[in-house]
């Protein structure tokens, strides 16, 4: 853990999630047809072809490969209190981090993002990503990744008809998607803990990293995203349409929206808090993706990371009784697979 920067033990997703996420999260799951897809989603095995893949064509990170990375990755992962998952570089000419892996979480990072961000700038982008893990987006970013080209392929065959009736629940996943955005901008900050750094590397997701970098300011970029939003020339109709033709399809709100989002979270004096040690707590982490165990006498559910149970104090690690059978004849203790007795012969 870098010496400047805290840690935040124990701490909520809902300390930082934001409200149109929440919102968004729950419309999604009050379609009826959402347990169907994610029943049809472990049925497909496809968290485990989606893994395997990945593995196959990044490079993983670990301490003797890209060893920065992977410490960047363990400090993030103190920061925040999330399990660590594994990490991946992979090649790509576009600026670009995702998370996925439901039962084998794993983040991976485009190489341009190594070419053109800073150290800071590269926290803060794995501090975003690991937002995503803390707030258990995971799953619904995978059926959000394979529901798209899916229906895709249903339109072609159905001349569209297929595509037409899917648009309402594709329109719910790519909403949500651009809503938790927002909370995972949040998380990157707490992971960086530099304003300037997350709104650099913000501003640099969309105009890019050239020779005239240094003459970019943050200062401009939230004055742009603040005038865009009180007046950018479109009336209500106008954002309709706009919204209709082109926004929907967005899987990202756009930068100036990015900005202003994170802005004025810290405005709101919430980041202070949370910087200050003042934020809602999860002594479980049974609410966030990752290993899960239950605690064997309350059965509460737990992250993987806690060995002692918060509500009963159980030692969760502590080896299992094994089970026992008794004969009834003999009245002595037997192991619980056998299947006559080996004192007296009776079956058990």
């Amino acid at each position: 853990m870098s010496a400047t920067r805290r840690a935040f033990p124990h701490i909520s997703a809902n300390a930082f999630v934001s409200a149109t996420d929440k919102s968004a999260l729950d419309n999604l799951q009050k379609m009826p047809i959402l347990p169907l897809i994610v029943r049809k989603f472990h049925e497909s095995l496809w968290d485990n072809i989606d893994y395997a893949r990945n593995s196959a064509e990044s490079i993983r990170c670990s301490e003797k490969q890209f060893p920065t990375l992977y410490r960047m990755l363990k400090e993030a992962c103190g920061t925040l209190d999330v399990p660590e998952p594994e990490l991946y570089v992979r090649y790509s000419p576009t600026y670009n981090a995702y998370t996925s892996g439901v039962s084998r979480t794993y983040i991976v990072l485009q190489s341009s993002l190594l070419d053109a961000f800073t150290d800071e700038e590269l926290a803060y982008i794995i501090g975003h990503e690991l937002g995503h893990i803390k707030c258990g987006h995971v799953l619904y970013l995978m059926l959000a990744r394979l529901i798209m080209p899916l229906l895709e392929e249903i339109g072609q065959v159905t001349l569209g008809l297929g595509k037409l009736a899917g648009m309402g629940l594709m329109a719910g996943f790519l909403e949500w998607m651009r809503q938790a955005e927002f909370s995972c901008d949040r998380a990157g900050l707490l992971v960086c803990q530099d304003v300037q750094v997350a709104l650099n590397a913000t501003l640099k997701l969309g105009a890019g990293s050239t020779r005239f970098h240094s003459e970019t300011s943050t200062d401009a970029f939230l004055e742009q995203a603040q005038q865009h939003a009180d007046n950018n020339g479109l009336n209500g109709v106008s954002k309709a349409i706009l919204f209709m033709l082109y926004t929907w399809q967005l899987e990202h709100p756009q930068v100036v929206f990015r900005a202003k989002g994170l802005d004025e979270w810290v405005k709101s004096g919430k980041y202070d808090e949370i910087l200050n040690g003042r934020y809602e707590q999860d002594l479980t982490g049974g609410s966030q993706l990752g290993a899960q165990h239950q605690c064997p006498k309350c059965k509460t559910v737990l992250s993987a990371t806690v060995r002692f149970c918060p509500n009963c104090g159980e030692d969760t690690q502590s080896p299992a009784p094994a089970s026992k059978k008794r004969c009834e004849t003999c009245s002595i203790d037997l192991p619980a697979d056998v299947r006559f007795c080996t004192h007296c012969g009776n079956r058990v």
